[in-house]
Parts: structure tokens; C-alpha cells; sequence
């Protein structure tokens, strides 16, 4: 700790350190470090730091309050992760941590602060120097994600990490509109997203069917258009101390002149139509927007961002923008007569006016406006920010026209798509690649998003965590670095790391399948739920009508976005028909394939006796079938590769019918079967 005068107060800390590490390098050296996101630039030092209780902690330089907090919560960490009392010590005069602030920051995080940081980890102590508090916190979750009991005790590798980020713009979208997420949930996701340094939580806090922020000026939002789950400001302003504790900014987005239903419940002069308006339950596009023909419509929005942009400090306010579709303000013969007054020529052109006169607005009360792609039109100012969810085609555009812009393409979290789909998306390819190096300037970073339709306050981290972490790497690290393998090994080791911070992605996948399963052993179900997963993209709300209402208590509600289990099996099944098995390998395929195949049987009593398990009936007896032509095809191939033809005709005919979804879940072990049975040779 750090007085006015700059003398140092110390932290004493006994500081275990684990390291699950091989040595480092850059695009030659395909040996990785067990970190995520991987740093810009590590060098290995000599021997490891052997960790005793009279190791302290020192504050020195220029640290604000945000990095004392970071040091009790570094200390209240490791003691979790171990098992060890950790305890201050005020002697400061032989510490062997140094921590080396140079400045104290903005009293509001802004974009752009420089996030650099270097730890140097020898034999004898450790250095921690960052030009300000951002630098420091990065560098103690650095420091965190090397701990781990090696063969002498708890020790921490030489090394010395040099980094940066290469995006200022690092951001997870939590949609709090459609399902409410109350704030401890809010706050665990931001200790995740500092665990991984991503650096923007942008709030969803409006939609069709919630307005969620409480309103000192327009009262009736949160009595009227909330159903009574909403935000206090106390609450909103608590998260926003809370991330900037945890170098978070905090970008509130209020969803107009669409997506705003909720918004008429409560003040239906702001609408297009006559109403009336009831808070929607149902989930799509709907039809209501914001009239933006009258002055009154502004003259209300100039209060309410006033308001928004007093309590949320951020110099970025997110405005929406997207899905309008115009019906509404076909239906209206003023707004008609407006366009065609102005010389407008489509909807998009007044959608234009809206938010031009929207961006006076925002920037009246000091904020600089985002939104979604659609809102894109030579007309707007070039200092707004282009949100892209249509790819990168658009946020090239964007780009080339002036706007700086961010990538959400390839980020939605809610779609189900597995770590590796979201990896590879690179905000610099695409149409974008073809921008000169000015216009790639304008690329911020991105955000993963995380839509709430199909999620609850239950079920959400499990949705979020540990996939984010892969955009985080994605936009932290360096463009080469793309291993699929190494990503994949590093993520199971954040996902341990996560669950100590309170994230519930692991405990309520266990949480829900104990529901599930009521009084019986709950073992054979998550058999089952380890190698399925939810149905893709928007296949689930074209498979049956939902609404808020709508109970998320399904077993495809469970079962974690992507299987470990089955990309496993996957491995093992690319080996074997690369022949490259090893006898352990055919002996973990022929085990998992057994395990599957007898499951049925053992799962069977529970499904018959619970009405909630009734659905997934034909998923268990398709497993069954599934291990059942794996196993078949273990024992072709083993012996030469030979199968009867009719054999190979009848398990092709239902591994292609067990491959479709039902209950809204997919089989994922079924693919790599089928491989199996292809690679036979029809006798």
C-alpha cells in the first residue's frame, strides 16, 4: 500500500505459485506456456522460485487503491487454489515480490490506456513493473495462471513475460434484458473476464421484453416495463466499482429506435403505432419502434441519456440500433408523409435521421455513440463505433468510410459453437484484410456475446465460461497464434481456474443433471449428457415456440456447449484411421465405446419414472446403437478392415438417422462412428 508522500506500506504475502509450463517461444517454437491469452513475448529464465511463508509482497511507485484490492484478492486466491492460510506481514524490508506502479490511472477507465506490464520470475523473487494499475492487474492474473505444487513444494518457473494486448477493445456482451441476471451474477462474470483480461462489459440493459435500469426521472420503466427485475442505480453503480476494480470498463447499450416494446408499456407517446403495448414474452423481431419524427420523442431521450450517461461514467453509450424492420412506421401515415417531406427513400434514411440526431445527443451529455452495423450510413459522424454482428464484410465497410469498429461476427456465445469455431475468427481477415493499415487502425478489438433466450441465471456461466476465454486469446495475442491443440490443452486448465473464482459453469452443469435425475444416482445421465450437446445457431427457436416464461429445465438446457468427451473421441478415431494408434488408445476407444453402449441399460429405470427425462428416450437407445457400430467397427478394423456390406449399409442408414437432432440435442460421438464405418471395406 502507498500513502501521498509515495512511502511504501507492504503487503506481506506468502505467495504459492504453480507452473504448468513448457518452454515458451514465438511462431518458432510451437512449445507453449499453460497461460491464456498467451503473453506477447515470454523468455525462460533459469531454475524455478521455491515459495516459503517469508515471501512478501511490496507496493511501490504510483499505485492507486485498485491495485491494493488487486493484491488482497491476488492473496485471497492463492490461498483458495492451496489450501494455505495466507497471512500480512508487515516487514517490507526483505519483500521478494516488487510490484512497481508508474502512474495511477484516470479516476475513469478510458480506452486506449496502456495495459502493458513485465514479470520477471527468477530464483530469488519477483518484479512486477506496469506503467499503471491496468498493467499490474493484468500481470498479477499472469502470475496466478503459473501457480501450481511441483516436485520440490509449490514453486513458480524462471521466466520473464514482456506484454501487451493487441486490441484496446476486449469485451463480453451480457444480455440482462430478455432473462434478468441479478448482479452477483454480473460480478462473478467480471472476476472471469479479468481472469482472462478481457476489458468491456457491454451491458445489454433494454429490450422487447425489459427495460432493466431504474429511472429517477421516468419512474414507470421499472414500475411498468421491468416486471419488477431491474437494477437500482445503487446497484448499477456497486458493478461499475466492482469492474474498474478488475480494469473493466462498463458500456451500457439501451436498445432503440427497435427492439423497444418494453419501452411503450411504460410511455406509449414514444411509439410509432397506437398500441397498446404489453411487455413481450416471446422472443424474435417485433414490429414497435420509436416514432422519430417527433421533436417530443428527443426531448425525452435528451433526459433519459442524461440521466443513463450521468450514472454509467464510460465516455462509450450504446444506442442499439439493429432489427428495425420498418413496419411500424409504414403503417403510419405521419411518419409517410415526414419521409417523403425530407426526400427520404427508404426506412434506412430515416433510421439515419434518428441517429443523427440521437448522436447530438449522446454527445451533448459527453459520451460517444455505438451501435450495431445497421446504424452505418455516410451521414453519421466517423467518431461513432460500429458494432458488427453481419461479419466482417461490414466492419470493413465501416472502416473504409472513416468508423472505427468492432467485431462481434463469430462471437455469439449462445449459438453453441465450439471453442475452435470461435478461435479462428480473426477480426483482420476477411474483407478486412484488404484494408490498408490505416484503415485496420480502426478495428478496435471485438466482443463475445452472450443473447439470454435460452439462458437463466442458472445456466448462464456454463453458457459463457471457459468459451469466452478463446475470443479473450483472440484478441489479446498475437494473430499466429492459432494452435488448436494448445488452445484446447490450455482452456481445461483456465476452466479449473474459473471454477475457483466463484463461476458456476462446472457446479451447475453437476447442479442441473442432480435435478434431473430427482432421489436416483445421477451417473448414467451424465454418461449420456457428457457427449451430447444443444442443437446449433437458431435451430432451437425453430424447434418449438418459447417465451420468458418458458421453463429452462431440459436436459438440452444441461449439457455443456461442446463435449469434451466426444472432440476426445474424435482425436482417437483421427489416430485410428491414421494409423497412428497406440494400444492405449484403441484400449480408451473400446472402453468409452463399452461405457455408451451399456448405458442405456443402467439409465433406462430413471427415464421411465421422470417426466422431464421422457424426451430423451430415443437419444439414450440411439447411443446405445451408435456404441454399439463403434464397437463393430473396432473389431473390422483391427482385423484387416474388412465388413459385411449389408453391415456397413444398415449402421450407415442409422448413424445417419442418429445423427439428427432430438430433444434438441445432437450425438456428437456419432461422427466420428461414422467415420469409423466408412473406413471399412464392404466385403
Amino acid at each position: 500500500m502507498i500513502n501521498h508522500k509515495g512511502r511504501v506500506r507492504p503487503i506481506g504475502l506468502l505467495l504459492v505459485v504453480w507452473c504448468a509450463f513448457t518452454m515458451p517461444g514465438r511462431a518458432q517454437d510451437n512449445r507453449t506456456l499453460s497461460l491464456m491469452p498467451v503473453p506477447a513475448s515470454v523468455q525462460p529464465g533459469s531454475g524455478q522460485l521455491l515459495i516459503g511463508p517469508s515471501l512478501n509482497i511490496s507496493l511501490q511507485g504510483h499505485c492507486d487503491s485498485r491495485v491494493e484490492r488487486a493484491a488482497d484478492r491476488f492473496l485471497q486466491s492463492l490461498s483458495k487454489r492451496t489450501g494455505i492460510p495466507l497471512r500480512r506481514n508487515a516487514d517490507d524490508f526483505n519483500a521478494s515480490f516488487i510490484v512497481t506502479c508508474g502512474s495511477a490511472g484516470p479516476k475513469v477507465q478510458a480506452l486506449g490506456e496502456d495495459e502493458s506490464y513485465r514479470l520477471d520470475v527468477t530464483a530469488n523473487g519477483v518484479r512486477l513493473d506496469a506503467p499503471n494499475a491496468l498493467g499490474v492487474l493484468d500481470g498479477f492474473q499472469t502470475f496466478l495462471q503459473l501457480v501450481q505444487v511441483g516436485q520440490e513444494g509449490i514453486v513458480v518457473p524462471a521466466v520473464t513475460i514482456n506484454d501487451r494486448p493487441r486490441f484496446p477493445w476486449r469485451g463480453l456482451m451480457i444480455d440482462a434484458a430478455r432473462h434478468f441476471m441479478p448482479p452477483e451474477v454480473i460480478r462473478h462474470n467480471l472476476d472471469g473476464m479479468e481472469a482472462v483480461k478481457l476489458n468491456v462489459l457491454h451491458w445489454h440493459l433494454s429490450d422487447d421484453q425489459g427495460f432493466r435500469v431504474e429511472s429517477k426521472k421516468f419512474p414507470k420503466f421499472q414500475q411498468m416495463s421491468s416486471e419488477g427485475m431491474f437494477y437500482t442505480q445503487d446497484e448499477i453503480k456497486e458493478v461499475i466499482e466492482y469492474a474498474r476494480d478488475r480494469g473493466i470498463r462498463v458500456v451500457p447499450e439501451f436498445d432503440m429506435p427497435g427492439h423497444s416494446t418494453s419501452w411503450f408499456v411504460a410511455y406509449p407517446e414514444l411509439a410509432s403505432g397506437p398500441g397498446p403495448y404489453q411487455v413481450e414474452h416471446k422472443w424474435g423481431v417485433f414490429d414497435p419502434a420509436i416514432d422519430p419524427t417527433r421533436d417530443s420523442t428527443y426531448t425525452f431521450l435528451d433526459d433519459l441519456i442524461g440521466e443513463m450517461a450521468h450514472l454509467f461514467p464510460d465516455q462509450y453509450f450504446h444506442i442499439g440500433g439493429d432489427e428495425v424492420n420498418g413496419k411500424a412506421w409504414n403503417k403510419n401515415p405521419k411518419i409517410q408523409e415526414f419521409k417523403a417531406k425530407r426526400g427520404f427513400k427508404n426506412n434506412h434514411d430515416l433510421q439515419a435521421y434518428f441517429n443523427e440526431r440521437l448522436q447530438q445527443i449522446v454527445k451533448r451529455h459527453g459520451k460517444i455513440m455505438e451501435g450495431w452495423d445497421e446504424v452505418l450510413h455516410p451521414d453519421l459522424p466517423r467518431e461513432i463505433v460500429v458494432q458488427s454482428w453481419r461479419g466482417q464484410k461490414s466492419l470493413a465497410e465501416a472502416a473504409h468510410q472513416g468508423y472505427r469498429g468492432l467485431l462481434s461476427s463469430g462471437y455469439y456465445l449462445d449459438l453453441m459453437q465450439p471453442a475452435s469455431q470461435h478461435y479462428v475468427v480473426e477480426p483482420l481477415a476477411g474483407a478486412v484484410a484488404g484494408l490498408g493499415p490505416e484503415e485496420q487502425q480502426k478495428i478496435l478489438g471485438g466482443e463475445a456475446c452472450m443473447w439470454a433466450e435460452f439462458v437463466t441465471p442458472i445456466n448462464v456461466d456454463g453458457r459463457i465460461w471457459p468459451r469466452a476465454a478463446v475470443v479473450a486469446e483472440r484478441l489479446w495475442s498475437a494473430q499466429e497464434v492459432r494452435d488448436l491443440n494448445s488452445m484446447y490443452s490450455r482452456l481445461k486448465k483456465i476452466s479449473a481456474d474459473l471454477e475457483w473464482l466463484g463461476l458456476t459453469h462446472q457446479s451447475s452443469y453437476r447442479l442441473m443433471l442432480e435435478r434431473l435425475s430427482g432421489a436416483n444416482d445421477m451417473h448414467a445421465l451424465k454418461v449420456l449428457a457428457d457427449v451430447v450437446e444443444p442443437v446449433k445457431g437458431y435451430a432451437r427457436s425453430k424447434a418449438r415456440e418459447y417465451n420468458s416464461s418458458t421453463p429452462l429445465n431440459r436436459l438440452v438446457d444441461a449439457v455443456h456447449p461442446e463435449s469434451d468427451k466426444a472432440r476426445d473421441f474424435a482425436g482417437l478415431t483421427g489416430r485410428l484411421l491414421d494409423h497412428a494408434s497406440t494400444q492405449e488408445d484403441l484400449d480408451a476407444m473400446r472402453k468409452a465405446l463399452m461405457s455408451w453402449r451399456d448405458n442405456h441399460h443402467q439409465l433406462e429405470p430413471v427415464l421411465k419414472s421422470n417426466a422431464l427425462l421422457q424426451e430423451i428416450v430415443p437419444i439414450s437407445r440411439n447411443l446405445e446403437s451408435v456404441a454399439t457400430a463403434g464397437l463393430q467397427a473396432l473389431d473390422y478394423l483391427s482385423a484387416g478392415g474388412h465388413a459385411p456390406a449389408a453391415w456397413r449399409d444398415q449402421q450407415l442408414a442409422m448413424l445417419q438417422q442418429a445423427g439428427k437432432a432430438q430433444a434438441e440435442l445432437l450425438i456428437m460421438v456419432a461422427p466420428s462412428v461414422q467415420k469409423m464405418v466408412e473406413a471399412t471395406v464392404p466385403e
